[in-house]
């Protein structure tokens, strides 16, 4: 049954209208961009699709290529390449939020935009959120990708992005495909010696994050800083 033939207080449009976005599912929200569903299948249909491809999860949906997109039935190149686009709209204004106030005074958009950023991927990236003196976000890099280890990642290389942008603190960020946001010994170790580092340029490091699908730790907020 077509969306447009529900009960007109039932429809996900009328219903954001009324009750407000954060009222309607999450397949509810994604038919509403989507419009139109496939024929035997409605626009909620076709959103509950999308998101039983990625095992439920935004984030995996987010992380999703525009071929994977078009790989569920109705979901042509228009459509993906549109969806795509609205999910790098969420993930810059996350940005833009981060670079307009202290970071520490909004962790839950960190936590966000970490997640939105790795939390999908199925190889492990390290990535460096710089910032100014008020904690403000200058700029967020992704400066190794592989199987991270202590010698993986080069505290030269980070030091050197610190103080090309002139960064006063970073936030330092790293994905673990397993599933698990729990750190290693390796993580801890890695997190003091960048630490160490960092300070002998007057760089402060402010936390550690660990991304995992559905799920952030924060290794300051664990007393491992």
């Amino acid at each position: 049954m077509a969306i447009s033939d529900w009960p007109e207080d039932e429809r996900p449009r009328e219903r954001l209208l009324r009750d407000g976005a954060q009222a309607l599912s999450d397949a509810e929200l994604l038919a509403i961009f989507l419009r139109v569903g496939v024929k035997g299948k409605s626009a909620v249909d076709l959103a509950r699709d999308l998101l039983a491809s990625c095992d439920g999860s935004l984030s995996r949906l987010a992380a999703a290529s525009v071929a994977e997109l078009q790989r569920i039935a109705g979901m042509g190149p228009a459509k993906a390449a549109q969806l795509k686009a609205t999910l790098e709209l969420s993930r810059r204004a996350l940005l833009e939020e981060m670079a307009s106030r202290d970071v520490l005074s909004s962790p839950r958009e960190v936590r966000d935009y970490l997640r939105l950023k790795l939390a999908a991927l199925p190889y492990e990236v390290f990535m460096v959120l710089l910032l100014d003196a008020q904690n403000r976000l200058i700029r967020s890099e992704e400066l190794f990708r592989g199987t991270l280890t202590q010698t993986s990642v080069y505290p030269r290389e980070i030091v050197l992005r610190s103080l090309h942008h002139r960064a006063a603190a970073v936030v330092l960020a790293h994905n673990h495909p397993s599933g698990s946001v729990q750190p290693s010994r390796a993580d801890e170790m890695l997190t003091q010696t960048l630490k160490t580092t960092l300070a002998l340029v007057d760089v402060r490091v402010l936390d550690h994050i660990i991304v995992a699908p559905g799920e952030a730790l924060s290794m300051a907020e664990r007393g491992l800083l």
